[in-house]
């Protein structure tokens, strides 16, 4: 691919597409597969979704149990097949933004280049996860969902920290907002990752009745706000576009 500026050199773009609604496009995916998938395994498998090696009484199925059934396992993976490839491109998009804005400051450059390997491994693990389900290889999965959730988390934790020196010198309203909802979204997600945390390790230990319920609606808490940190690309892409375009073969050379 040649890029260079669009102008008389180029042709007619093919495709172009309003960035911030190709990013809520991309971000509904996920929403839609999560929600349809929950529904599914609570109207049509409830007893094997939300059975826990414990056999007390549950009444919510954890996301892995809700992703490894037929046909939940197939609606997950086209969401999230069809999911991947622009979060990707959105990841090449921020790293574009951050070059652009930290070209002269050493420390975020380089905070830069690591929120990018994070957000690429944040995908990968979410594709493993997604594709080997706990029923086939759990020790795959399991392994995919923690590099899914640490790298999320650091990548987070990294954009919070950018958009920071982002607000501090950006007169723009909606680069404000996009900071402030970054943070609190962070924080959310923290607190319900250490409460899932606290009641999975609780069910193990003493096998209470409906405390794996607990556990699995704080993961899903976790899902829902690590998606809403993503909502905030919408205003980080205000005024961009998404345009493909090709080049003419005379104008090659």
């Amino acid at each position: 691919m040649i890029q260079g500026p669009y102008g008389p050199d180029r042709d007619k773009p093919l495709l172009r597409l309003s960035l911030p609604f190709f990013t809520l496009g991309t971000l509904l995916l996920p929403l839609i597969g999560f929600v349809i998938c929950i529904f599914t395994s609570l109207f049509f498998h409830f007893e094997d979704s939300t059975e826990t090696h414990c056999k007390v009484r549950n009444y919510l199925p954890s996301i892995s149990s809700s992703i490894s059934r037929t046909p939940e396992c197939y609606i997950w993976r086209f969401c999230i097949g069809l999911h991947s490839a622009p979060r990707f491109l959105l990841a090449a998009a921020y790293f574009s933004f951050y070059r652009d804005r930290f070209a002269k400051r050493c420390l975020e450059w380089l905070l830069a280049c690591i929120a990018l390997l994070f957000t690429l491994a944040e995908n990968l693990g979410l594709l493993l996860l997604t594709y080997v389900s706990s029923t086939e290889t759990y020790h795959l999965h399991r392994n995919g969902f923690i590099a899914f959730i640490s790298c999320s988390f650091v990548h987070m934790l990294i954009t919070c920290r950018l958009w920071m020196v982002i607000r501090r010198y950006s007169l723009i309203p909606e680069e404000a907002t996009s900071s402030c909802l970054k943070n609190r979204l962070f924080g959310l997600n923290v607190i319900f990752c250490l409460f899932a945390a606290y009641f999975f390790r609780r069910h193990n230990k003493y096998c209470e009745p409906g405390v794996y319920t607990l556990f699995a609606l704080c993961e899903y808490l976790v899902v829902l706000s690590n998606m809403a940190f993503n909502v905030t690309a919408y205003w980080d892409f205000r005024n961009k576009e998404l345009m493909v375009s090709t080049v003419s073969e005379e104008k090659r050379f």
